[in-house]
């Protein structure tokens, strides 16, 4: 069995990855019109400027889709299957989207809408934001 992945920032996300280090969630804004950008990029979605900064998020939102993973043969998580994929709508903005997964024991709680909260997950030298189930 291989170890989970580990990303490797460069330029454009070493602010997501550092931040993460301090557990904290950030997301690239436009400063010209506002809008997020998620995976961050070198010019905005909207307004495609270039002024884009790293701004401090809630970290909560609704899943907004999910699938289950059955496969086995996904390196780093083998022991894990099966386990779920999610796709996390932020608060912050309509279609801000992120992706974590979850444990299989959570498969009963999974609905589209259901709120959830970012959560971080230590890999060595990096820390991967990902998301939780918030308890009622």
């Amino acid at each position: 069995m291989q170890a989970k992945p580990i990303p490797v920032p460069d330029e454009l996300t070493r602010p997501f990855w550092e931040a993460a280090r301090e557990h904290r969630l950030v997301v690239q804004r436009c400063i010209a019109c506002g809008y997020y950008n998620h995976p961050p990029r070198s010019a905005c979605d909207a307004c495609l400027a270039q002024q884009l900064r790293f701004e401090q998020v809630s970290g909560q939102g609704r899943i907004y889709s999910f699938t289950v993973m059955h496969q086995r043969d996904v390196p780093g998580f083998e022991a894990e299957a099966p386990f779920i994929n999610i796709v996390v709508e932020l608060n912050e903005q309509p279609m801000l989207l992120m992706v974590s997964n979850l444990p299989f024991s959570e498969r009963e709680r999974v609905r589209i809408g259901t709120p959830v909260k970012v959560d971080f997950e230590e890999r060595g030298e990096i820390v991967v934001p990902q998301f939780r189930i918030l308890d009622p």
